[in-house]
């Protein structure tokens, strides 16, 4: 029996779970996947977004302003990369300036700051690389770009180091309302809490209409990308919007925190909550929105494509807090853009809900700090040679890409919740997600995991699950 069960590790679960291990409490995250940060929560803009397209008095609203202003000190105490590098609405006419203008007002009520509309010359002087078209933008300094990957695990990780607990590999079927409890039927058998965080992403619905006689549905959204190298970094500064449609924020165009270029995302509603799949004429699609607003845009530099998944919930916006037909389930349900910029103020939302329905008692040991994984390329040639003498795994370089050594790759498998997968190295050290998107250091990368983790070549898979890379009947060659 857990205090508080909460069902996935996604960015706003492992945020819930942070903050609520600020407390006296027995809290447990299940997760299907076998890591953290495996659905929406690895697949998006990576933007932290400033707050003026919520609708005014919305959870969105709210959230994202409140998310946006706890992010610059949550990254120093969780080690994670975040910039604030300001974003650009583009107005392409005279005509549409009215929308602009709303654009600023709904930013100035939901509490954004500092917001300013530059004129033609004021924008093509901040971003050359801008259309000529451009009659006008929103500037908003206080938006940024974060890593996506960086933020989710750090938030696990230090959930985990003050006392959470993380199933993973565990899906839920079947939640059922007890008398004081509710019961979790999982593919690794039962559990049971006094509360429940349905942090499930598109999944949320499911859960919430099995405790519920008031349905909710929540339509997941597919949205295809592209990646370019860093070569493109550089184009804009900033990142670079079109005025909003009725599916969103459109087209973006932005640097990554880790030097790329990323152009993305499309809108397609899908049944499938899996369907990851991206399309050539998505991403033809793509690429010409992109370039309505950004020329020169360096197209023969993408190095992957990928699609994720946004969690619409018809309402339109989050809905967040205790289902009113089932005391003691908590929804943590359609949170869809801006979902990252968004989930600390979650974790925060939810923490102090459970906190004042369950009289928890704050702990004074609480470790509020973390330390992410040495990266010897942000060190002085003094500083890293004597990491290198004291390591000589530091000096190793595996991933030539991304220059990621043996040691931080050792580091990704060894720290709290570490990895065990291809993706989930890459998701903590970046080894595979350079130029050659590891056709390279996979086979360095897998020799390591195998090595540091007892296990086969034959286990060693991309994502956890089937996806095992090495396949055959002679285990013994390997």
């Amino acid at each position: 029996m857990y205090d508080v069960i909460i069902i996935g590790a996604g960015v706003s679960g492992a945020a819930t779970a942070r903050e609520l291990s600020r407390y006296r409490a027995s809290i447990c995250v299940l997760e299907k996947e076998e890591d953290v940060c495996c659905g929406t929560s690895k697949a998006n803009s990576a933007i932290v977004h400033a707050g003026y397209d919520a609708a005014i008095g919305s959870l969105k609203a709210k959230l994202n302003v409140r998310g946006n202003e706890m992010m610059g000190r949550l990254s120093e105490e969780l080690d994670f990369p975040f910039e604030r590098r300001g974003s650009l609405v583009l107005c392409l006419s005279e005509d549409d300036m009215p929308n602009l203008q709303e654009l600023y007002d709904r930013g100035v009520a939901n509490g954004v700051k500092d917001m300013r509309i530059l004129s033609r010359d004021e924008v093509l002087r901040m971003e050359p690389n801008i259309t000529d078209d451009v009659y006008a933008a929103l500037y908003a300094p206080t938006a940024g770009i974060v890593c996506p990957f960086g933020l989710n695990i750090a938030l696990a990780e230090n959930a985990y180091v003050n006392g959470v607990e993380f199933k993973f590999d565990t899906e839920v079927k079947e939640i059922k309302k007890l008398d004081e409890s509710y019961e979790l039927d999982t593919s690794q058998g039962k559990f049971r809490a006094k509360y429940v965080v349905n942090a499930a992403g598109v999944y949320a619905d499911r859960f919430h209409n099995m405790v519920s006689a008031e349905k909710i549905h929540i339509t997941a959204r597919r949205g295809d990308y592209c990646l370019m190298d860093k070569e493109a970094g550089t184009h804009v500064g900033r990142t670079i919007f079109a005025l909003p449609g009725k599916l969103g924020k459109g087209v973006l165009v932005t640097p990554t925190i880790h030097g790329n270029l990323l152009v993305g995302p499309t809108a397609v509603d899908v049944e499938d909550k899996e369907a990851i799949n991206t399309t050539a004429e998505g991403l033809a699609l793509l690429l010409a929105k992109a370039g309505m607003n950004v020329k020169n845009i360096p197209t023969r530099l993408v190095i992957t494509s990928f699609a994720g998944l946004r969690a619409h919930e018809n309402g339109d916006d989050f809905i967040i807090g205790e289902v009113k037909d089932a005391k003691g389930f908590i929804d943590c349900a359609g949170i869809e853009s801006p979902g990252i910029a968004s989930s600390p103020a979650i974790g925060e939302m939810i923490a102090e809900l459970l906190r004042d329905k369950m009289d928890l008692i704050e702990k004074e040991d609480f470790v509020s700090t973390r330390q992410g994984i040495k990266d010897p390329s942000t060190l002085s040639m003094e500083e890293r040679n004597a990491l290198i003498k004291e390591n000589p795994a530091y000096g190793n370089i595996i991933c030539r890409c991304e220059m990621v050594t043996e040691g931080e790759i050792i580091d990704a498998i060894k720290r709290p919740l570490g990895a065990k997968s291809l993706d989930g190295v890459k998701r903590r050290t970046r080894a595979g997600m350079g130029r050659c998107q590891s056709g390279f250091c996979a086979p360095r990368t897998m020799e390591i995991l195998a090595r540091e983790c007892g296990m086969s070549m034959f286990d060693i898979t991309k994502a956890g699950g089937k996806s095992q890379i090495v396949v055959g009947t002679n285990k013994d060659t390997i």
